[in-house]
Order: C-alpha cells, then sequence, then structure tokens
C-alpha cells in the first residue's frame, strides 16, 4: 500500500487546522497550466467535485474569490451583476500572486493574504465534498463546502457556464 504523503502547512491548512475543520489532503503531480480538471483526472474525482479558486476584479480593480466547479467556467456578466459591479474580469497572474499571497495554479481561498469577499457557484453547496487548493501547487484538500460559507463568509451566486 502506498506511503500517504504529509505535505508541509500552508497559511490554508493552518487556517483550517485554527478552526478545528476536518480534511483530507490529495497532493498530486502538478503540471503547468494544466489546471484543476488536470487534478481532477489525476486524483479520480469528477471535475465537478473539484473546485477552482479564481481571483477576480472589478471594475474599480477590487479583487474578489470565485469558486468555481473545475470543468465550468465564469459568467463575469452574471456574476457582475449578482454583486451589483459594473463588470468583473479575471486578475492578471502577478496581481492574483500579489493579492492572494498565493501562485497561481496553487491558490486557495483560505489564509489569503489580502481580505477578499468570495462568491461560491451555488451548486457546489448541494455537493456532499469537494476538493479544493490547499495553499500549494499540487495538493488539494477535500472539505465539506459548507466549510466555505462558515469561514470566509462565501456568499451563494450562479455565474456557471459549461466549459
Amino acid at each position: 500500500m502506498a506511503k500517504k504523503e504529509h505535505v508541509s502547512e500552508t497559511p490554508a491548512t493552518q487556517l483550517l487546522k485554527a478552526h478545528r475543520v476536518a480534511y483530507t489532503e490529495h497532493p498530486y503531480e502538478y503540471l503547468e497550466h494544466g489546471g484543476a480538471q488536470h487534478s481532477a483526472r489525476l486524483l479520480g474525482w469528477d471535475a465537478y467535485a473539484v473546485v477552482k479558486t479564481l481571483v477576480m476584479q472589478d471594475q474599480d480593480a477590487k479583487p474578489l474569490v470565485v469558486l468555481m466547479h473545475a470543468n465550468r467556467k465564469v459568467s463575469t456578466k452574471n456574476l457582475a451583476r449578482q454583486i451589483g459591479a459594473k463588470s468583473v474580469e479575471r486578475c492578471r497572474p502577478e496581481v492574483a500572486n500579489r493579492h492572494s499571497g498565493y501562485l497561481v495554479g496553487g491558490t486557495s481561498p483560505f489564509g489569503t493574504r489580502r481580505d477578499m469577499p468570495v462568491f461560491i457557484e451555488q451548486t457546489i453547496l448541494a455537493l456532499p465534498r469537494i476538493l479544493i487548493n490547499g495553499g500549494r501547487r499540487g495538493y488539494l484538500v477535500g472539505i465539506e463546502p459548507q466549510v466555505c460559507v462558515q469561514l470566509l463568509g462565501a456568499r451563494p451566486v450562479q455565474c456557471a457556464l459549461a466549459e
């Protein structure tokens, strides 16, 4: 039987531990530009239950975080309308890194450098368990999706588009 690989702590896992959140560790071989669908394939999970963390910004360059199914895209028009913004777009990688304190590809919504509003695709909350980035490239954690609402104050939105 393969030995369970332990990944050193990240700001995300420190936050989860501090709040006594039970989570499972899911390390995988990171692939540049592989995205959350790549990790889902390697880990044998349905991409719908793997959640990507996207750092975006509104028309005033105010950052926000969107949690979305790995196999869905964000409708920025629908998102902007629901959060009362004129427009929303993805941040450039270096800007996202600065806001979150994580490298793109290893961005967790937990333990970010800056406090940012978090929005979660509503359908994620119906899942029994999700995999989400644990704060390092090649490292996901398994949690109950309600943790995102309880710890991050994530607001449900409907902005998923088929990939």
